[in-house]
This record gives structure tokens, sequence and C-alpha cells, in this order.
């Protein structure tokens, strides 16, 4: 989900001329149109995250800032996800992972901390490898995102395969 953020044209505007960004909202993306009609580079699609309509391999990068987030909006305890939860976060890992081509990189940006969201991340169905970093100004007081970064085609550490793992045992 773009929504209504610049990013887009920023990538554009950095030299990444082909970019397609997709929202569930048909406002949003006739609204981003509309902004950005004069640059034929961006292209925009109304579109739900797990039920993606792009090709098999068709992206080099995937990158989603707090898409994810709105599939967890409800939890009430990150610890103990739902089973409903849970299961829209792996079909739309599972569409990302679909989409990216051999050699791609998926880029999440989250304020998910990792014990939270890396479990999800790390499924060996997806075929990628695992990273990720905490970024911020290094105020203890300030609030922290985290950026992911996985690579198609590329081996989970096995203790990230153990993380994933136990996301699909049963609460004690």
């Amino acid at each position: 989900g773009c929504g209504n953020s610049a990013l887009s044209h920023d990538l554009h505007e950095l030299g990444y001329t082909d970019v397609t960004s997709i929202d569930f909202s048909p406002a949003c993306i006739a609204a981003m149109r509309a902004r950005y009609a004069r640059y034929p580079g961006l292209r925009w699609a109304v579109m739900d995250i797990r039920a993606l309509a792009f090709p098999d391999a068709s992206f080099d990068v995937v990158l989603e800032k707090g898409t994810l987030d709105v599939l967890m909006v409800e939890e009430t305890d990150p610890w103990h996800v739902s089973p409903q939860a849970a299961a829209a976060m792996r079909r739309a890992l599972e569409e990302v992972s679909r989409v990216l081509r051999p050699g791609g990189c998926f880029i999440s940006i989250t304020f998910a901390q990792p014990h939270f969201r890396k479990p999800h991340y790390a499924q060996e169905a997806f075929g990628w490898s695992l990273r990720h970093a905490a970024c911020g100004d290094g105020d203890a007081g300030a609030f922290h995102y985290f950026l992911y970064v996985m690579r198609k085609g590329q081996p989970l550490d096995p203790r990230d395969v153990a993380l994933g793992r136990r996301l699909h045992q049963p609460l004690p």
C-alpha cells in the first residue's frame, strides 16, 4: 500500500525510473496517478498485497513501508498473533516471494521489532535470506524503526529457521 506517500516519486528522482506502486484503495491510486501523471516511469495499480496480479518473478526489488503493519493492526498481543493475522501475513509474504526474481531483494521498513517480525519473514518456503538493522537518531527516548532485507535465493541462517518454526507452534 503506497498510500499517498511521495516515496515512489522520491525514488524516481534518485534515478529509479521504473517504479510500480500498489494500494488497496481505488481513490488513493486515482489521486496518485493524477499527482504524478507527468512521470511515465511511475505506474499505479489497485491491488491487494495478498493477491498480486503480477506474473511470477517480475520484480528485482519489492519494497514495503508499513504495509504489512496494517495486517497486524487489530492484534492486541504481539507475542501471540491470531491465526487470521498470521495467515494474512503469510499470504502477503508468499506473494512477495512469488513476484520476486531470483537474486531479487525484498525490503521491509516497519516499527515492528525483530522479535515480533522476524518469525514471519523467516520461513524457508519463501526462499530468501534475512537481515535486519535498527534505524533511528540514537536518542534513547526516540522511536526506532527497523529495516529488514531479504535476498531471494540465499539461505536463511539456522537461527532464523528456528525462529520461523516457532511461529507455527501451538500456544502453551
